[in-house]
Parts: C-alpha cells; sequence; structure tokens
C-alpha cells in the first residue's frame, strides 16, 4: 500500500515522503498514530499544492532578503558615543546598538543575532559590518563611530 508520510519516520522517510508500505503495518500503526495518510488522488493533490506553497513563500523571502540587501548596502550609519582621552571608547559599540540605530534613523528592521561582529567595537573609526539576511545573503553594513560633542 502506497502511503504519504505525515511525519519523519526514522525507517520510512521524512514528512511529505512517498513510500510503500504493508497493508497491516498501514491499518494498524500508521493510521491510528496518525502517521501517515493512504496516497489517494486527493491526498496526493493536498501534498503537492503543500509543496508549491513552501516554495512560493522561500522565493519571497529570498526577494525580500535581496532588496533588503540592496537597501542596506547603500546606507551608511553613524553611532555618536563618547571616549576617553586616548580615543579609547567608554564600553564597546554592540550588535544591538547597531539594529536599534537602523530601526530608528532608517525604519529598517534588522535583528541584532544577524549582525555579525567578530569582536566589540572599542574604538572610533569606520567599520564594515556584515549581516545574514538569508542563507546565502550577506549584506555589508558602514558603520561609523564618531565622538559624542
Amino acid at each position: 500500500m502506497k502511503v504519504i508520510l505525515n511525519a519523519d519516520i526514522k525507517t520510512l522517510g521524512k514528512k511529505g515522503d512517498l513510500v510503500n508500505v504493508s497493508d497491516g503495518y498501514a491499518r494498524n500503526f500508521l493510521f491510528p498514530r496518525k502517521l501517515a495518510v493512504e496516497a489517494n488522488a486527493a491526498n496526493l493533490n493536498t501534498v503537492s499544492q503543500r509543496e508549491s506553497a513552501k516554495e512560493y513563500h522561500k522565493s519571497v523571502e529570498i526577494k525580500n532578503a535581496e532588496d533588503l540587501k540592496q537597501q542596506l548596502e547603500k546606507i551608511s550609519v553613524t553611532i555618536k558615543v563618547k571616549a576617553g582621552a586616548n580615543g579609547k571608547l567608554f564600553g564597546s559599540v554592540t550588535s544591538k546598538e547597531v539594529a536599534e540605530v537602523l530601526a530608528s534613523l532608517y525604519g529598517v528592521s534588522v535583528d541584532k543575532k544577524k549582525i555579525v561582529l567578530s569582536e566589540p567595537i572599542k574604538a572610533y573609526g569606520t567599520y564594515i559590518l556584515d549581516i545574514k539576511l538569508y542563507a546565502n545573503i550577506t549584506a555589508k553594513l558602514n558603520v561609523v563611530v564618531a565622538e559624542e560633542k
């Protein structure tokens, strides 16, 4: 009997796979536990519609990430902070502060976890930060740390 899996099953396959199992295994184990449904025309159509919807949403997310990348690479963020006499900052500039400045000044919402800082910024200057927007989409953001007067 051909069935469509509703969950990942270690010995059979992943969710959404079409597999061939014995009739007794399907009726006595898979169907009562809602682990699979019979592979009839209606269920096959439902699975194909789910797959196409998933592909559509993925393509929309990729397009949005590309648009955000274009927008971020045009922006130069200036963060003003206080420092001591030798130019060393009191504290440091973190990804949280960069995300807050992006949201307040430019209306761009970026999660602070997606901003890559190898180490916190502790001196004045210009820095180029990577922002991971999607799997293989990374934007470069120009950040200027200036003296607060």
